[in-house]
């Protein structure tokens, strides 16, 4: 249900270095010329949220979300942090790996 890169981990661990861990959020953020994609957020497990742990690490996704990708892969790039699902999101056309501002392909 939830892979984290050991690079995206060391970056996590970086983070909360000097700070208590939270939760992470992952959520359906609005595209730009991609449409919608995985982003991430510290935030607060809901109702209807599925909690996740991963290598000492806390993660809470809506359930009807972690429903419609089925997985999610968490990774690091130049650009920060790359939330993959198993199951793409759907694309809404336009400019998808021509602009490079969205940061996924």
């Amino acid at each position: 249900m939830l892979t984290v890169s050991d690079t995206a981990r060391k970056e996590l661990e970086a983070f909360f270095a000097d700070k208590d861990k939270q939760t992470i959020r992952i959520f359906l953020a609005p595209g730009g010329c991609c449409g919608p994609r995985l982003a991430l957020a510290l935030d607060e497990a809901r109702d209807g949220d599925e909690k996740l742990e991963d290598q000492g690490f806390a993660f809470c996704i809506a359930r009807e979300l972690l429903d419609q990708i089925k997985s999610v892969t968490i990774d690091l790039n130049h650009m920060g942090f790359t939330v993959e699902p198993e199951v793409p999101l759907p694309s809404s056309g336009g400019g998808c790996g021509t602009c490079g501002g969205c940061g996924s392909h």
